[in-house]
């Protein structure tokens, strides 16, 4: 059998540390087994995909050395690679269920699945929904069905029993059934979920093994059940733990910056950052700590993988790193490789336009610029003494401005403009005032370029990091004034 492994990334936002670590993963099975390594694009969410996302995830997979036999990009006898370009496929699958009595229809509307919810929490009934609490009256079923009304696909599940599946480091696992929900395979809008295009995908592109993260593991059953309606062979399964924050929660934004863009802007090697990947919950034979790419393929072992959570912290890595760009450039590759990094004509012509108005001769450019080319800036309290504003005030600013802009998604200038203004005017300041301590935690002065380029030219990892770094510095919201804040903030525009 040729092991066949993949990566099915969902192009809706910047590239994720944990998306490549579940890749090296993959790849390092497939390359140790002289298997091929596929990239998939899991882009059937089309509100939220974009054209943009996915050539990030591309690109930032590339700089960290992880490469795919197949994909959108390089093709491959099992295309199309992209899920939104093989909905005819997953439509004529989600036929067969249906025609087989595996599936149903479901009309029920979003309100009406609410209460339905409502009222088995009430009860005390298990959260996950199977077909008897999803069946309308007969009549009212013809009646939707007749009107040609929306509808999703849902598949059927066992009534009672057991779900037992192998998993290649946990052994044998066992779900109950009652746990488990008829789950919605196609959409009302006609593109599958995840679950159905995950299952039809892999047997069509001859997975063999599903190396994925633990938060699958409650799939599994509903996975396997498919594999038997449609009578294929399942791949292995083999769930890998997640990576952690310091305080063992899961790896998140909100804690810890998880964008491989972040790590690259900060001026990590992509050989320091894949080494440290690599190093979580896994180990080389030796117990050495720094290893090439091609070192770990050549003595990996995937029974080397502990299931304790591996911790991702970024003080080890910055030491690893520290090794790498020590040990391994030369003085003549440190400045060429420091030059690409910081002094790249890309990134130079995205600042120089901001800063060329506003300097008389070239030694001013550094101290307008030089936040641009830095990671948490040295900052103290004293930085953000202001004429009217407080301090508590200022802590709750630059709160809000966090919790606004984790969930804002456009990172051009004049989209940040709009959400910081509807910010200000929800929060019944002025402008200046609600910008003056951005000014200071993203670029350490008030006295430089336009606070919405350089969030724009930073990205977002970079801006949010820095604006949880001077939260940090001011310090966090107690647990009764986070709790006030929460409330607040929520209520903000009602």
């Amino acid at each position: 059998m040729t092991v066949r492994t993949r990566i099915a990334p969902s192009p809706t936002g910047d590239p994720h540390v944990g998306t490549a670590y579940i890749a090296l993963f993959n790849l390092a099975f497939a390359r140790q087994a002289g298997g091929k390594f596929i990239l998939r694009i899991e882009d059937t969410d089309q509100t939220r995909s974009t054209k943009e996302s996915e050539q990030t995830i591309l690109d930032s997979l590339r700089w960290l050395g992880l490469d795919w036999d197949e994909g959108p990009d390089v093709g491959g006898e099992y295309g199309p690679y992209r899920q939104s370009e093989r909905r005819d496929i997953y439509a004529k699958y989600a036929q067969q269920l249906l025609d087989d009595g595996h599936a149903f229809r479901c009309y029920l509307t979003g309100e009406e699945l609410d209460l339905i919810r409502s009222q088995r929490r009430e009860q005390g009934l298990p959260a996950a929904m199977q077909q008897s609490a999803l069946v309308l009256p007969a009549d009212e079923q013809q009646k939707r069905e007749q009107a040609n009304a929306p509808f999703v696909v849902r598949m059927k599940i066992p009534t009672e029993g057991t779900c037992v599946f192998e998993d290649m480091l946990r052994g044998t696992i066992e779900i109950d059934w009652s746990m488990v929900d008829a789950q919605i395979l196609m959409k009302s809008d006609g593109m599958p979920t995840y679950h159905l295009a995950n299952v039809v995908d892999d047997h069509l592109m001859k997975i063999s093994h599903v190396i994925r993260g633990e938060e699958w593991i409650n799939s599994a059953p509903k996975h396997q059940l498919l594999y038997q309606y449609f009578n294929w062979q399942m791949p292995t399964l083999c769930h890998m733990p997640l990576l952690r924050n310091p305080d063992k929660s899961k790896l998140s934004k909100r804690k810890n910056p998880t964008s491989i863009l972040y790590y690259q802007r900060m001026g990590y090697l992509p050989e320091g950052l894949l080494n440290y990947l690599a190093r979580m919950g896994w180990s080389m034979p030796d117990e050495r700590e720094k290893f090439s790419r091609d070192e770990m393929f050549a003595n990996f072992d995937i029974q080397r993988v502990s299931l304790g959570g591996p911790i991702f912290d970024q003080e080890k890595l910055s030491w690893l790193n520290g090794l790498w760009i020590r040990e391994n450039l030369s003085i003549t590759e440190f400045a060429k490789e420091y030059q690409k990094w910081a002094l790249n004509s890309e990134y130079l012509m995205k600042i120089v336009p901001l800063v060329q108005q506003r300097v008389e001769k070239f030694s001013d450019v550094a101290p307008l610029a030089n936040f641009f080319l830095s990671g948490m800036l040295d900052l103290s309290e004293a930085d953000f003494k202001h004429k009217s504003l407080s301090i508590e005030q200022i802590r709750k600013i630059l709160q809000f401005s966090v919790w606004r802009l984790d969930t804002h998604n456009q990172w051009d200038k004049d989209s940040l403009y709009n959400v910081l203004k509807q910010l200000t005017d929800d929060m019944e300041l002025k402008i200046r005032d609600l910008l003056f301590p951005l000014f200071i935690a993203i670029a350490g002065t008030n006295q430089t370029v336009s606070i919405m380029d350089s969030m724009s030219i930073l990205g977002p990892d970079m801006t949010r990091a820095r604006l949880r770094h001077a939260v940090n510095i001011l310090g966090s919201a107690s647990k009764k004034e986070l709790k006030r804040w929460e409330k607040e903030f929520k209520s903000l525009g009602a």
